[in-house]
């Protein structure tokens, strides 16, 4: 009976522990990445503008190449969905839609995931001319965890997780800027 006594006390000492731990965590983080292509900022814009381009592009559109997509609106607007369900843990299911267009400069979305765990982000993409020629693209991801979750956050570095991400789709939407238009 002590034992059990003490386990408990234990296990519920590391469950105060965490709850107060987390209250001292931050709650949100945001990664952002960024790539130079050689095209003039107009028609890199008109390209990125459009949601269905990201399977050219995008690792997660590429995750899994059996991933049920659809769409509602119309692509490169305001209000367009688009929406994706996959078998693949890494995809998940969930939407994204363009929430704001700033033409030539920029587009807000916010994607919304409904599997493995539900969750909304808003994310962005800027393109800005570094010369006649050339566009620096920057695309970003803003987060929360809601606490007392956002207690992983002292054990995972969402930068790394999801900027390696971002930077390999940019890589990838430079190659496909600078080789196929």
């Amino acid at each position: 009976m002590k034992i059990l006594k003490f386990i408990l006390f234990t296990i519920l000492g590391i469950v105060v522990v965490v709850l107060i731990t987390a209250l001292f965590v931050k709650k949100e983080y945001a990664v952002e990445r960024e790539v130079v292509v050689n095209k003039p900022r107009q028609e890199v814009f008109d390209y990125i503008k459009y949601i269905k381009n990201q399977d050219n592009y995008s690792k997660w559109n590429q995750m899994d190449p059996d991933m049920k997509k659809t769409y509602q609106g119309t692509d490169g607007t305001e209000g367009f969905i688009y929406a994706w369900e996959s078998d693949d843990q890494g995809a998940g299911k969930g939407e994204q839609e363009i929430k704001k267009i700033v033409e030539g400069e920029r587009v807000d979305c916010e994607i919304r995931f409904k599997e493995p765990m539900e969750s909304s982000a808003p994310v962005y993409m800027t393109t800005t001319s570094a010369t006649n020629n050339q566009t620096l693209i920057k695309w970003g991801f803003n987060g929360k965890m809601p606490y007392p979750m956002n207690v992983m956050l002292l054990f995972m570095d969402m930068d790394e997780i999801i900027g390696d991400d971002l930077q390999t789709s940019l890589d990838k939407l430079k190659n496909v800027l600078e080789n196929d238009i």
